[in-house]
Formats: C-alpha cells, sequence, structure tokens
C-alpha cells in the first residue's frame, strides 16, 4: 500500500503543465535584459501581449522559468502575490525615467497565474 502510494505521488507530481513556446520571442535575451535595460524587453511588447493566454494558468516557478526573476515582487492581502518585470528601460536603468511599461503578473493564493497585463 506504501508502495502504490508513493508511485502515485511521483506520477501526479509529473503531470504537470509543461512550459509554453512564446512565438518569436528569445527568452534568454528577455532574461539577460534585467529592468528591461537593454531595450529588447520592449521590442517584444505587441508580441507578449498576444500571447497572455498561455502564460495565464502557470503557476510561479513556471513563470520564474520562463521569464527569469522578475524585477520587482510584491505581496499582497490573502497571500495573493505581484511579479513586475519591465518592458522599458526602469528607474533603476535611467534615474530621470519616471514611469517606463511593465508586465505585472498576478498569482492567487494558491501560486496560479490569473491576471496578466501591461501597465
Amino acid at each position: 500500500m506504501k508502495k502504490l502510494f508513493i508511485v502515485c505521488i511521483l506520477i501526479a507530481g509529473g503531470c504537470g503543465k509543461s512550459l509554453p513556446t512564446l512565438n518569436g520571442i528569445d527568452l534568454k535575451q528577455w532574461k539577460d535584459d534585467k529592468n528591461g535595460c537593454k531595450h529588447y524587453r520592449e521590442k517584444t511588447i505587441d508580441l507578449l501581449s498576444s500571447q497572455f493566454d498561455k502564460i495565464k494558468a502557470l503557476d510561479e516557478t513556471q513563470i520564474s522559468q520562463l521569464f527569469g526573476k522578475p524585477d520587482q515582487t510584491e505581496l499582497y492581502r490573502r497571500n495573493q502575490k505581484f511579479y513586475t518585470y519591465f518592458l522599458e528601460p526602469s528607474e533603476k536603468c535611467n534615474p530621470s525615467q519616471e514611469k517606463s511599461k511593465k508586465m505585472v503578473i498576478r498569482f492567487n493564493g494558491i501560486r496560479m497565474a490569473k491576471e496578466v497585463e501591461i501597465e
């Protein structure tokens, strides 16, 4: 009985959703463009926004694997979390920059991406 339980756990763990392919976006360049400082991310805004459906329902770990560590993380009430990826150079690249476009991903209490938007 114990062996059956272990096998079921291993099978269930292997059934996770695989990472999507984002057409036209070089994810290595995306990850190397921390805070949007190298201007690669801003070239991908239209491609990215047309593929938001591929990003929703991924979990936190999968989002980090896909896009790399977020530029900002915000914890919110009810165990919600927001990941922010700057699409245009942020104030960390250019201190005179007042506002930059960014992709914000909202995770619900069970760490699943529920909203993706560009602000």
